[in-house]
C-alpha cells in the first residue's frame, strides 16, 4: 500500500462522521432486509403460532408506538451522547491540550456508540413508514419489528458501556497510556534490527525541485521515489521529512542530474497536508506526550505527578529502542545511494523528550529526581557508547538546571546523589 492512500485512510479515520453514517446505512439497509423477508414470505414466521411467539405478535396500532417509542428515545439518547462527548473533548483540551483532541475524535468506540444509536433511530422510522393499519391494507412486518426490539436493547447495553468508556479515557493515566502504546508501534515501525548505510558526507546540490504548495509533510513514499530514482540512475536528496512544515516554492530536494519527469516523481511521493500526521513521524507522540507534562507543570494545573509519569512512560520508549537501530535515511540500490532523506536520529528523540519538560520543572524536584532516575535506567540497558554520551548530555543538563533553581540545600543534595549514581552506571557504558 503507497503512503498516499495510507495517509488518505488516516485522513478517513480523523472524520468523526464517517463510522456513524456507515452504521445508519447498514441499519436502513437491515431495515428493508427485514420487511423484504415479510412481504416474501421467505422466513415463514407466523405470529399466531406457539413456537414463534419470541418475537412481536402484536398488531399494527401496537407496532407503531412501539417503534415510535424507540426511534424518539434512541435520538434523545444520540443527542446526550453527542454532549457527554463534547464535555468530554472540553476537558481534555483544557487539561491535556487542544492536540490530543484528535486522539478522542478517532477513537472507534465513540464513533461507533454514536452510530448504534442513530442506526437503531434510523431502522425504526424505515420499519415505521410500512406498518399499515385495517384501514390502509393491514401490513405488520413482525420480523422486522422484532429486529428494532433487539437494537433498542442493544442500545441499552451500549448507552452504559459508553459512560463507563468516557469516564475511563479521560483519565489522566489512561491517555498517557493510549499516547505511549501509539509511540511503541511507531517504534517498532521506524527501527531495524540492523544498521543501515552510511549517510554521504558531501551538501546536497544540483537540480532543485520546489514544492508548489505549503503544508506539513505527512507521509513519504520513500520506496517508489528510491526505485523511481534506480531506474532512471539519478540519486535524490529530500530535504524533509514527516512532520516537517514546506512552505511554498521551498526546494524540496535536489537531483544528481536533470531528468524529465522529476517533480511529478517527488511530489507524488511527498504527501502534504494541513496539519503533522503520526503515520510516519515518530515525534508525534513525543510531542504529545510532552505536552501533558507540560501542561500538568504549568501553574495553573500544577500537576507534577502527571510529568513524572510521563517521564517514565518516555524512558520506556528509549528502553525498546536501546536494542534496535535506527534508519539512516539513506536507500541503496546495486551498491549506490539512490535516496537520501532526513530523518529521526537518538539525539533528536531525547531532545524532543527531554528539553521542553526540563525547562518547564525547573524547581521541581520531583520531576527533576525523576528524570535523573529514567536516564540512569535506560543508561543501563543502553550498549552504544554514543547513545550512553547523548543520555549524559541530558543528565548534565538536569543537574545544571537544578544548581540553578532548587533552593533547598537537601534537596539539591538527593538530586546530586541520583546524577552521580546516572554517572556511575553511564561510565559502564562510554
Amino acid at each position: 500500500m503507497s503512503a498516499r492512500v495510507k495517509a488518505w485512510l488516516e485522513i478517513l479515520g480523523d472524520l468523526f462522521w464517517l463510522r456513524p453514517a456507515l452504521i445508519v446505512l447498514g441499519c436502513i439497509l437491515l431495515a428493508q432486509f427485514g420487511v423484504w423477508l415479510e412481504t416474501a414470505h421467505v422466513a415463514g414466521y407466523d405470529p399466531s403460532s406457539p413456537d414463534t411467539n419470541w418475537g412481536y405478535s402484536g398488531g399494527a396500532e401496537g407496532a407503531r408506538a412501539l417503534l415510535s417509542a424507540i426511534a424518539s428515545s434512541n435520538i434523545g439518547v444520540a443527542g446526550t451522547t453527542f454532549s457527554i462527548t463534547i464535555a468530554a473533548l472540553t476537558l481534555a483540551s483544557g487539561q491535556m491540550g487542544p492536540r490530543l483532541l484528535r486522539n478522542f475524535i478517532r477513537d472507534g468506540r465513540n464513533q461507533a456508540a454514536l452510530g448504534i444509536f442513530l442506526g437503531t433511530f434510523a431502522y425504526a422510522l424505515m420499519v415505521l413508514r410500512t406498518v399499515r393499519t385495517v384501514e390502509e391494507s393491514p401490513f405488520v412486518p413482525h420480523l422486522a419489528i422484532t429486529g428494532a426490539l433487539v437494537l433498542a436493547l442493544v442500545a441499552v447495553g451500549t448507552l452504559v458501556w459508553f459512560v463507563h468508556h468516557i469516564a475511563t479515557s479521560i483519565n489522566i493515566e489512561t491517555v498517557v497510556d493510549a499516547v505511549q502504546q501509539d509511540l511503541c508501534k511507531s517504534i517498532a515501525a521506524h527501527t531495524r534490527d540492523e544498521p543501515g548505510a552510511a549517510r554521504p558526507a558531501e551538501t546536497p546540490s544540483g537540480r532543485a525541485v520546489a514544492a508548489t504548495g505549503g503544508g506539513y509533510v505527512q507521509a513519504m513514499d520513500a520506496d517508489a521515489l528510491a526505485a523511481w530514482a534506480h531506474e532512471n540512475r539519478v540519486t535524490v536528496t529530500l530535504r524533509v521529512r514527516p512532520g516537517d512544515y514546506v512552505p511554498s516554492g521551498y526546494p524540496l530536494a535536489f537531483l544528481s542530474a536533470q531528468i524529465e519527469g522529476a517533480e511529478a516523481a517527488i511530489r507524488d511521493a511527498v504527501t502534504l497536508g494541513r496539519r503533522p500526521a503520526a503515520l510516519q513521524d515518530p515525534e508525534y507522540s513525543i510531542r504529545q506526550l510532552v505536552e501533558i507534562a507540560v501542561r500538568g507543570l504549568s501553574p495553573g494545573i500544577n500537576d507534577p505527578f502527571t510529568a513524572g509519569s510521563v517521564v517514565d512512560h518516555l524512558g520506556d520508549a528509549l528502553c525498546r529502542i536501546a536494542p534496535q537501530h535506527l534508519p539512516t535515511g539513506v536507500v541503496v540500490r546495486d551498491g549506490r545511494p539512490v535516496l537520501v532523506h532526513p530523518v529521526t536520529d537518538y539525539d533528536g528523540l531525547c531532545d524532543a523528550m527531554f528539553h521542553m519538560i526540563r525547562q518547564n520543572a525547573a524547581g521541581s524536584v520531583h520531576v527533576l529526581g525523576r528524570m535523573l532516575d529514567v536516564l540512569a535506567r535506560v543508561a543501563e540497558v543502553e550498549r552504544l557508547p554514543d547513545r550512553a554520551t547523548e543520555l549524559a548530555r541530558h543528565a548534565d543538563l538536569v543537574v545544571a538546571a537544578a544548581r540553578r533553581d532548587v533552593a533547598d540545600p537537601s534537596d539539591l543534595a538527593d538530586l546530586e546523589d541520583r546524577y552521580r549514581r546516572f554517572r556511575d552506571i553511564a561510565s559502564g557504558v562510554e
